[in-house]
């Protein structure tokens, strides 16, 4: 066994009532790839933040190369060796490559930057580990798979031995998820050590030698990757096994319920160009796609944040409306990309999170007055239907975990206020847009919420599903198409297509095997 580099020493953490962290201790050795697994809520990320210094614990230490790390200081985990990729980058886009890895390095103190010499070392870090990117190239022009060589490469540059990954796959094409694992592999075989996060099982399994699992707080498991299993690793993250949605195709598919013609619209990364598309009652089309391609500017058109530049979209055969409002009045529902920035208020209490897309409905206010009552009552049908656990109607939005907050926005949007209350029957929408439903969820959760959308489905929606995870789009598309540079592909029956022809498709590739075939 190599040499121990990571010691966390019974470390706790209490947020008010809550016990985030409960005398967890961990090793991490020198060469090794440490998987950290749990649910949504289970205690990785304040962990992982204490580790990194944003949090300081309430009990235990951590040692780094056999040196006490100084507790809530991430200066002090930086200069032990300490770097974190965080899932959504910290880059600007107007900068370049050798700008960004730069930035923060020298004393502000300093007449002058080292530009060259940066340069030198920078040149040096990315051919030890076979990341190249072209330093003087602007961020805002990578790819997703750049801009996170150039993450890793900010790290590394400051001279990180110890490396912290979180969801480093979510937005990268399975070719570019390839060219990662290959890093990785490089970077173990001269001596660095990998904290990976991840909720993809299968390459948690590939890619670490040992797996910690956290439930509620707990240690509750550590083994070798060779030695378990998918499925032993699912029960012991949730505690009971967990069926995951199989392929089930749709029954009979009605009426276009929404119609795109010729849609451009937005600009730069996020630009739509001649887009055309139908989205049928009781079917599910899935978009696959890396983030950045246009997909944000699909959702926004959808749900009313947008007018398209050209072009027409038409909802239930008349011109879809751009007033957000009156469209959930019409039966459109939206699962945004991102539940903390847009699909909730975190300050807000549960219920007023659960009735703010319907506010101004006659359900919900009276002469200019909300309905408390109503809305409350709303929020807890929400609450009971989905399952969402953490606090009460009353309890604000942000104290939900990840998971739980995404069952609140799916309640949100599948149930109308108007439904029988008594059965919780759910009046299905007309069309749901969801934009990556399970970004970031543990596979409880991710299998929760493809299940209620495949039942809204059945019910007679048309669902836009826009996602980045291959296994999803194929598991729950029956349509697929794919997105890239803001032009997309016909949408074809998913068995048509391959996991090989989707990835190539999503790297742009004008020769795609396989489809149509």
């Amino acid at each position: 066994m190599s040499a121990v580099v990571l010691e966390i020493k019974g470390i706790s953490k209490r947020f008010g009532t809550l016990l985030a962290n409960d005398d967890i201790s961990l090793n991490l050795h020198r060469g090794e790839v440490l998987a950290l697994l749990g649910e949504n809520g289970a205690g990785k990320s304040t962990l992982v933040s204490i580790l990194f210094g944003h949090y300081t614990a309430d009990a235990g230490e951590i040692e780094v190369f056999g040196q006490k790390l100084a507790a809530g200081d991430p200066k002090a985990a930086l200069a032990a060796g300490i770097g974190m990729v965080h899932q959504h980058f910290t880059l600007a886009d107007n900068l370049s490559v050798l700008d960004n890895v730069m930035m923060g390095s020298e004393p502000l103190s300093q007449p002058f930057t080292r530009r060259r010499a940066a340069r030198t070392r920078l040149d040096e870090v990315a051919q030890r580990f076979g990341l190249g990117v072209d330093p003087a190239a602007l961020v805002g022009k990578l790819s997703v798979g750049e801009r996170q060589r150039v993450e890793i490469l900010k790290a590394l540059y400051r001279g990180a031995r110890i490396l912290i990954l979180d969801e480093p796959t979510a937005v990268l094409t399975p070719a570019e998820s390839e060219a990662l694992f290959e890093v990785l592999a490089q970077m173990v075989a001269q001596g660095l050590s990998i904290i990976f996060i991840s909720h993809k099982l299968g390459e948690v399994l590939r890619v670490s030698d040992c797996i910690a699992v956290l439930r509620s707080g707990k240690l509750v498991a550590q083994a070798s990757a060779r030695d378990t299993t998918q499925a032993q690793l699912a029960l012991w993250m949730v505690g009971h096994a967990i069926d995951a949605p199989s392929r089930h195709p749709a029954g009979t598919i009605g009426e276009p319920v929404c119609v795109l013609g010729k849609v451009s619209a937005g600009s730069g990364r996020e630009r739509l160009q001649d887009v055309s598309l139908s989205l049928c009652a009781g079917e599910i089309v899935a978009i696959a796609g890396v983030s950045g391609n246009g997909q944000g500017t699909l959702a926004e058109l959808l749900s009313g944040m947008r007018v398209p530049a050209s072009g027409r979209i038409e909802f239930l055969g008349q011109t879809l409306p751009a007033e957000p409002g009156q469209l959930v009045a019409l039966g459109v529902a939206r699962i945004p990309e991102d539940r903390h920035q847009i699909g909730v208020i975190g300050d807000l209490p549960i219920w007023e999170n659960a009735a703010s897309e319907r506010l101004h409905s006659a359900h919900f206010s009276r002469w200019g007055w909300v309905r408390r009552s109503a809305a409350q009552a709303y929020a807890q049908r929400v609450l009971a239907a989905f399952d969402v656990r953490g606090g009460g109607a009353a309890t604000a939005a942000r104290s939900l975990s990840g998971g739980n907050m995404q069952k609140l926005i799916l309640g949100r949007a599948l149930t109308h206020p108007e439904s029988d209350p008594g059965s919780r029957t759910r009046t299905a929408p007309r069309l749901i847009v969801a934009h990556q439903p399970t970004w970031g969820l543990d596979i409880g959760a991710v299998a929760y919420v493809q299940e209620q959308l495949i039942a809204a489905r059945d019910a007679g929606a048309a669902v836009l599903l826009i996602s980045d995870d291959l296994d999803e789009v194929l598991t729950l598309g029956d349509r697929v198409a794919v997105i890239h540079g803001g032009h997309l592909t016909p949408a074809l029956p998913a068995l048509e297509w391959t996991r090989e022809s989707i990835g190539l498709a999503m790297a742009g590739s004008s020769a795609v095997a396989n489809v149509g075939a």
